[in-house]
Order: structure tokens, then sequence, then C-alpha cells
């Protein structure tokens, strides 16, 4: 393993005080308690609402574009795509966010199946998968319907910021895929967000649900997703893809996809890359794997093209994560993807004096999922991440999703 003072941070421990920091911060919102709405959700004046399927007009158009509330496909005409802006949680000012909505419904009747992006904002590579597999899609020919929701966290995204900024105590930033399925009367503009997306958008619309990431800013990352290898349907989904990796783990409990798969829903969470780029790379490869899910489960016509086995994706349940004990600048040694070796080491680390202050090994034999992209680090910063089989499967650090 790494060399370290005897003072230095402990992998183990600082994952588990980030864990807890993350439950502190969420019960401390809990216990302010949920305001009285009152009013608040209700549509509207002038909104309109079908009896039938519950998709709510606000009367409001905004670029050409008509403004929902409330969403249900079924609502809308057959053979077509239909763009629309959903009416997000409001700001400081009083307006609202809005999300932008693709429904491609198909001439016949079929599944419905959801892709997600936006929901951090220095993810970009997640939209330009979505905008080219919808710009392949002809809804004359399809079978259900595909919803593709394309900039969930929209002031994160005006930003190139991962978490939402909210201004409620003085400028917090919340990372939304640590809120759902959300509160539509919750302690903080991001929660009641998640609630207004999750109750009127996503569930009542989808069967199945891909919710795309990349990592967080200042790691590069491999193509894999991460997905719940026990449920079928998201093996099924997470193996249709051509990519290197697979992350047989559950993660958060407050993720996207946890949030989907408890209500019903089969999700998973293809990860493309590295942030706040367009890997045009790797995004035909999630372009491959997505309509490869489409054409499982009959939405548009064709074969299957390559899928995991076609490329020999490596899966794993376990995330080794090293992080820095030092602060100085560092060397990698190895690349994502790369096979490593329990006690092979990984990255040096220097002073301003061009000194040696630490040596980083790996503790377990797997593939090279991450590496931090900056050439400097400061103590707990993650360096390398390790996926590999474990008996005991062990959560990453905050490093995607």
């Amino acid at each position: 393993m790494q060399s370290e003072p005897k003072d230095g941070v402990d992998r183990r421990d600082f994952m588990k005080a980030a864990i807890a920091l993350v439950g502190a911060s969420s019960a401390l919102a809990a216990q302010s308690g949920t305001a009285n709405a009152q009013t608040a959700n209700a549509p509207p004046s002038g909104a309109t609402t079908n009896a039938h399927s519950g998709t709510v007009y606000t009367g409001d158009v905004i670029q050409g574009k008509k403004v929902i509330s409330r969403l249900d496909v079924d609502d809308l005409e057959r053979g077509k795509k239909h763009m629309l802006f959903f009416q997000g949680v409001q700001m400081p000012t009083g307006q609202h966010w809005y999300v932008s909505v693709i429904v491609v419904r198909g001439m016949k009747p079929g599944k419905r199946v959801a892709l997600i992006g936006g929901v951090h904002g220095d993810e970009i590579s997640p939209v330009h998968t979505i905008q080219t597999v919808v710009s392949q899609l002809d809804p004359v020919q399809m079978s259900g319907t595909v919803l593709a929701v394309l900039d969930v966290s929209r002031p994160a995204l005006e930003a190139m910021e991962r978490r939402w900024p909210n201004s409620g105590r003085g400028m917090d930033l919340i990372d939304i895929n640590r809120e759902w399925p959300g509160n539509e009367n919750g302690a903080s503009a991001p929660s009641r967000h998640a609630g207004l997306v999750f109750n009127r958008l996503l569930r009542p619309n989808a069967d199945y649900a891909l919710d795309f990431h990349t990592g967080t800013t200042g790691m590069d990352l491999t193509s894999f997703n991460l997905a719940r290898m026990e449920l079928p349907e998201a093996r099924v989904m997470a193996e249709l893809f051509p990519i290197r990796q697979i992350f047989d783990n559950p993660a958060y409990p407050t993720l996207l996809a946890n949030a989907l798969i408890n209500v019903g829903i089969p999700a998973i969470t293809p990860e493309i890359g590295p942030a706040r780029i367009l890997d045009l790379e790797m995004i035909p490869l999630f372009v491959e794997g997505t309509m490869n899910v489409l054409k499982h489960y009959g939405v548009v016509p064709g074969s299957i093209g390559r899928t995991g086995s076609s490329v020999g994706i490596f899966i794993g349940n376990s995330a080794h994560t090293v992080l820095s004990t030092q602060g100085g600048f560092v060397e990698l040694l190895v690349k994502v993807n790369d096979k490593v070796e329990a006690g092979q080491k990984l990255a040096i680390q220097r002073n301003t004096f061009g000194e040696i202050v630490a040596e980083y090994t790996s503790g377990v034999a797997g593939q090279v999922t991450g590496l931090r992209t900056d050439a400097t680090a400061e103590p707990g910063i993650p360096l390398v991440m390790i996926l590999y089989q474990s008996p005991a499967r062990e959560n990453p650090v905050d490093y995607s999703e």
C-alpha cells in the first residue's frame, strides 16, 4: 500500500467519513421540516389538463415549445417527435427552471424507455449521446415511446458545475443525485425540483430508464455502466453496451437509478468518460448500446449490434480508491483500463523541491476505472480508482454518478 506518515488519512476512514458527512447533511436538512406548500403545486391559472391522461399545460410557450408541469405520454399524438419544456422548481426571482423534454411517440403501442441526462451540470457527453439517439429514431417505425430528458439540473448545467447552486443558506452546492426521489415540499430547491421531475415527469412515463453520467470534474473515467447485476433487467441492459467495464454495485441509495428501481422501473447508470467535454470516441459506444436496449425491448426494429460480450467487458463489484495522503504534484504511472496487480506502484507525489513525499500502490488486483486529471492534489483526494471483484462489495468515494 501507499507510504504515508502515522497521521496520514486512512482510505477506509476517509470513505466512512465522507459517507457520514453526506448522511449528516441530509439529516440536518430533514430536521428543518418540510414547508407548508399550501397551493404552491397547484396548476397555474389558465393551465389546461387532459382529464384522461393528466398532462398539464401551463399555457406558456418558450421558443415555440409548450410548457408542461405534468406529463402523460399517452396524451401525445403517435408517430411524432414532441418537444416540450417541463416546469421545474422556482428560482429566487420567482421564475422557473425549465427542463428540456423530447418525447418520441411510436405509431404502435410498446414499452416506454426514459433517457436522462444533465443530473450533474458538468456532464456534457450524456446530452450529446441522447441527442444522437433521438436523431436516429423514426417514430413512424417505432412501437412504444422514448422519453428524452436532457438537462435535469439546469442551474448546474448553466455554470457547468457538478452540484446545484442553492441559495437557501447563503449558497449551498447540493448534489441532486443524493436527493432522489426528492420531495415536492422538501427543505431545499434541489429536493423539490427532484420531487417534481420524479413524480410528474419520469415515474409516470417510464418502464425502463438509462440515467447517463460522466466522471466528476478533475477525474478521467473509462466507459462503464453502474448497474445492480442481481436484478435481471438491469443486467440485461448493462450487458447490451459494447463498453469496457461494468461496476456491479448499488453505490448510494439516493441515486436516481435506485429511486427508479425502488418504484419498479429497472434502471442503470451509464458513465461516459470525463466531465466537461464531448468525448466523441466514447459517445458512439453508448449510442450503440442505447439503440441495442431499444431494440431489445421492441421499441425500434432491427438486430442487436455489438454488446459487452463482443468486446470482452470486465465486471467488478467493488471499487478500490487510492487517496492522496500528502499535498503535492502527482505523477501517475498507469492509464485508464490498465490491468494492475496488488502491490503495483500507481503514482508518486513530489513537493515543490522535487522530493518524493508519497508513493501509492494498489491494494487489489483489477482494472483502472478512473484517474485524477489535475496534476496537483491536497490530502484526501482520489487519485486512482480500481475496479475489482470482492466477496464483500466496497462502494466508491464520490467521483461520479
